[in-house]
């Protein structure tokens, strides 16, 4: 049975910790409660948004519409062969998953520690870190048309994924909800440690031979070290996509930045560390009133206490106006603003 409340506050509900409401909100825990909720008043003549784990969005001001928190839970593993397929409902916490996962054996996500947020949300963003993506490892998943009502899976094709995107943020954004995600892993791993610090700190550990079990850890290591707790410090994670350029570009940028931080992006194209060109141009550590950038990456902005939406969207502004400035870069936000 779903829940329904009113004005009901939001600050729980975003990692952000901004203090908003909504005017109406609900939580489902099966299909089955979005099918019953979707046939309500409440759901037809309202705005609806659909909230995971509220760790990528921004509220800028209160929702006049119908919040919906999807808490469906599960999780159902199969072996066949050296073949691993793995459901887990659009509720269940991502690193929870992940977990899972890599206590049974089943390799593929050891990467993607301890990125925030839920199952359900991971496809519309296409999440991804240290050289892995969720198009990696996705195989389908189900989702509520809101139009008709009707439950439909979508396979890899049809998700069109790229990098932090998906047809859910274009084509079909606002069309869908999703229920469940299956994915396909392995038991035999496939390490990857090409990414950020992995190798380094593998190595001053003395761990030559990595199991899945220690990428994991050596991910989780790092990701703490460099990104706040939202329990004790409000933030969304990373605020800005690593910008991709072309060759010709990177060249240019290059020639002016000779210590540049930057990754192959495939198509004659370089992906550049956004954190790297926030923090050159002078952000890392900064106070902003009750908003700033967290002291150990620059591309995490923060709620000291206190903060706007609207006051971390503006301070947002400012670096974007300054990397442009100083790189001639056009960086985009990874987080939804609301």
């Amino acid at each position: 049975m779903y829940l329904l409340r009113e004005n009901f506050s939001l600050k729980a509900y975003n990692t952000f910790g901004i203090d908003v409401k909504a005017r109406f909100f609900a939580e489902i825990f099966t299909e089955d409660d979005l099918v019953e909720l979707s046939a309500q008043s409440v759901f037809k003549e309202n705005k609806l948004l659909v909230l995971g784990g509220g760790s990528n969005m921004l509220f800028t001001e209160d929702y006049m519409g119908l919040v919906l928190k999807v808490s469906i839970p599960g999780i159902t593993s199969q072996v066949s062969d050296h073949v691993v397929a793995v459901t887990a409902g659009a509720g269940v916490v991502w690193n929870d998953l992940v977990q899972y996962c890599v206590r049974n054996g089943y390799a593929g996500m050891e990467n993607l520690s301890l990125i925030p947020g839920t199952v359900g949300a991971s496809p519309i963003q296409n999440i991804g870190a240290y050289g892995v993506e969720l198009k990696d490892v996705f195989e389908s998943c189900r989702a509520f048309h809101i139009p008709t009502g009707k439950i439909e899976k979508f396979d890899y094709a049809a998700c069109h994924f790229a990098y932090r995107e998906s047809v859910f943020k274009h084509e079909l954004k606002g069309q869908y909800i999703i229920t469940e995600v299956s994915f396909k892993l392995a038991t035999e791993a496939k390490i990857n440690t090409q990414y950020g610090a992995i190798q380094q700190l593998l190595t001053e550990r003395g761990i030559v031979h990595p199991n899945i079990a220690d990428i994991s850890a050596i991910v989780s290591e790092i990701r703490v070290s460099k990104l706040p707790d939202p329990s004790t410090i409000g933030n969304a994670g990373s605020f800005f996509k690593n910008p991709i350029v072309t060759e010709a570009e990177y060249i240019r940028i290059k020639a002016l930045f000779a210590d540049l931080v930057s990754f192959p992006a495939g198509d004659g194209c370089v992906k550049l560390a956004a954190g790297w060109l926030i923090e050159q141009c002078g952000f890392k550590g900064m106070v902003s009133g009750n908003t700033g950038t967290w002291k150990n990456q620059a591309l995490v902005l923060v709620n000291n206490g206190g903060a706007t939406g609207q006051e971390v969207y503006s301070f947002s502004e400012s670096i974007i106006d300054a990397v442009a400035h100083k790189f001639g870069v056009k960086l985009e936000r990874e987080v939804n603003i609301l």
